[in-house]
């Protein structure tokens, strides 16, 4: 099997490298041969190259056929900025799926907006992060054709009992940058999962007031909410839900998980495909397969 690993959002410092190498080596014993896109590194302040460079090698990987997935290596701000350079018919026939988290929120939900195809919301650096004994396991058991490891996600409900639709969303911030585009998805029906590594109140509650006004709220099925890192480690005195509160009606369903996010334990969840999450007991059933 051949992957190509991409970073469409900002150049990696060059201190990355020796993980980057783990990384690859770690594929090999998977027996994966990864293949490094060349703007991989920053080399001008944030930029690993310019949007097209970076955007016509993501499209390189899509037009080989001996490349079976993509895996984004990379995040920041960047991202959004390939999108005008993709060429979505061909990301639209070719048979390979997109990885990436956090920035890479933008090319998948724009995939799935102009392509209608699926893509996976996770960062295949947790191979060689922190929690890399149980993330290994969890890969090499998603290859072994066993996904429950890596896709299975425990939730439970904070008001309603039950959100079926298509799972769009990811980072909150980034989300966000695609509204008003035409990468942003048709949100009527929809899950929508939002998480956070950076942001306090104000940051998230801003964020929560955009999509409330563009009325995404009185579109969707329901809310996931997954990790806000580092609002959650500042011990801010009210919850995420409850800055949620103040945007939503009390009856649109909200789940909240801790297996998605930016934490290095995190699972994957795939954006673009239908889930059911309904209450099982006195929690909920989320299982993103």
């Amino acid at each position: 099997m051949k992957v190509g690993i991409s970073a469409c959002s900002n150049g990696l410092s060059p201190r990355a490298e020796k993980k980057n190498d783990e990384l690859m080596a770690v594929l090999r014993e998977s027996g994966i041969e990864a293949v490094p896109a060349e703007h991989i590194y920053a080399a001008r302040d944030d930029f690993s190259g310019t949007d097209r460079e970076r955007a016509a090698e993501l499209m390189e990987f899509y037009s080989d056929d001996s490349i079976s997935s993509i895996y984004d290596i990379s995040g920041g701000d960047l991202a959004n900025g390939v999108l005008k350079y993709l060429d979505f018919d061909l990301i639209a026939d070719a048979e390979k799926t997109f990885w990436g988290y956090s920035d890479l929120t933008t090319v998948i939900n724009a995939i799935y907006t102009m392509t209608g195809k699926q893509s996976v919301l996770w960062q295949i650096r947790n191979l060689v992060g922190p929690e890399s004994e149980i993330q290994q396991k969890r890969f090499r058991d998603y290859l072994g054709g066993v996904p429950d490891g890596l896709f299975g996600i425990r939730c439970s409900f904070l008001q309603g009992k039950r959100m079926e639709g298509v799972a769009v969303g990811g980072n909150i911030r980034c989300f966000t940058k695609l509204a008003g585009t035409k990468y942003w998805p048709d949100m009527h029906g929809k899950i929508l999962l939002l998480e956070s590594l950076g942001g306090g109140s104000g940051q998230i509650a801003t964020l929560f007031a955009q999509l409330e006004q563009i009325g995404v709220f009185e579109q969707i099925a329901g809310v996931l909410l997954g990790t806000f890192t580092n609002y959650e480690k500042a011990g801010l005195e009210l919850p995420v839900y409850e800055l949620l509160k103040m945007h939503i009606d009390e009856e649109l369903p909200v789940a909240a998980t801790r297996e998605i996010g930016h934490g290095h334990d995190s699972k994957a969840v795939v954006i673009g495909k239908r889930t059911v999450i309904e209450q099982s007991g006195t929690g909920g059933t989320c299982l993103f397969k």
